[in-house]
């Protein structure tokens, strides 16, 4: 089971090459950063992370995260450079394909690409998403993103996108393209996977919650003709518990991010350190 780190990237890090350069001299697999494009000042959405529904500091803060990972490939070698998630459908789809392709040729490969819908209905629709059939799109875009990726030329004609033939390079270096993981825990999740992603990335789950979810996968894929095998798992967001990492591993996941909460360079490269000492072991 590979083993990456999950956390905000903000200005008061400084450079989040050098963050990343860190995460890779210790051994992890990956890193993974989530996104805001924009944060509304007035809103009725609650969060449902924290118990007043309170939204925490560090979402206000949060860089873009292809430019940041874009950044630590130029400092790194090995690791994953994951997003959990892309908001997918708060970006014009071209525009975010050609992107994409950049950072995953540049990074020889390297890009992961974890996507959600969001749960905060007034950024959505500030960034013109239809929150209320956010992940139709999201198929949609995707759908078109990899019509980009992997023609010459390309065309997309549907309800959220529609292009004529277009010319966009680079292509990724992965091919036929990056894996798109899908976020989220909602009860359709399992079947978009197995229809059209890649992976799944939940938060919030434990083992036995897996364990579930692996048998109803495995019979959606034999549905849609697919192997369940080749549908990788990552578990967002876990403490730096040794016991907790284990358990997920006893369960065949492919992969868990344990989170970093520090906000200051110094502060992450300590705790980066006490990670590694308790789950890289």
């Amino acid at each position: 089971m590979k083993i990456g780190i999950s956390m905000s990237a903000t200005e008061s890090m400084g450079d989040f090459g050098a963050i990343a350069k860190k995460i890779e001299e210790l051994g992890f697999d990956s890193v993974w950063l989530p996104e805001h494009p924009v944060m509304p000042v007035n809103h009725s959405s609650k969060y449902a992370g924290t118990a007043d529904g309170s939204i925490p500091q560090q979402m206000y803060l949060g860089v873009n995260p292809i430019i940041a990972l874009t950044r630590a490939s130029s400092f790194t070698t090995k690791i994953g450079l994951g997003t959990a998630v892309n908001l997918v459908t708060e970006h014009n789809p071209l525009d975010l394909a050609k992107l994409i392709a950049t950072l995953d040729f540049y990074s020889g490969g390297r890009f992961l690409y974890g996507i959600g819908t969001g749960w905060f209905r007034e950024e959505a629709e500030i960034m013109g998403a239809d929150f209320d059939h956010r992940w139709t799109q999201a198929e949609e875009y995707v759908s078109a993103m990899k019509e980009i990726w992997t023609k010459e030329e390309a065309e997309f004609h549907g309800k959220y996108v529609d292009f004529p033939p277009v010319i966009c390079n680079p292509k990724p270096f992965q091919k036929p393209h990056p894996p798109v993981l899908l976020g989220g825990n909602a009860g359709n999740v399992l079947k978009r996977v197995a229809r059209w992603g890649d992976g799944w990335i939940p938060i919030g789950v434990n083992p036995e919650d897996i364990k579930k979810a692996k048998v109803t996968l495995s019979e959606l894929c034999e549905d849609e003709e697919r192997n369940a095998d080749e549908i990788q798992i990552t578990i967002h967001s876990l403490p730096c518990d040794k016991d907790t990492v284990d358990m997920f591993e006893d369960v065949e996941v492919d992969r868990v991010l344990v989170r970093v909460t520090s906000l200051t360079a110094s502060e992450i490269f300590d705790e980066l350190e006490g990670i590694a000492e308790v789950v890289l072991v």
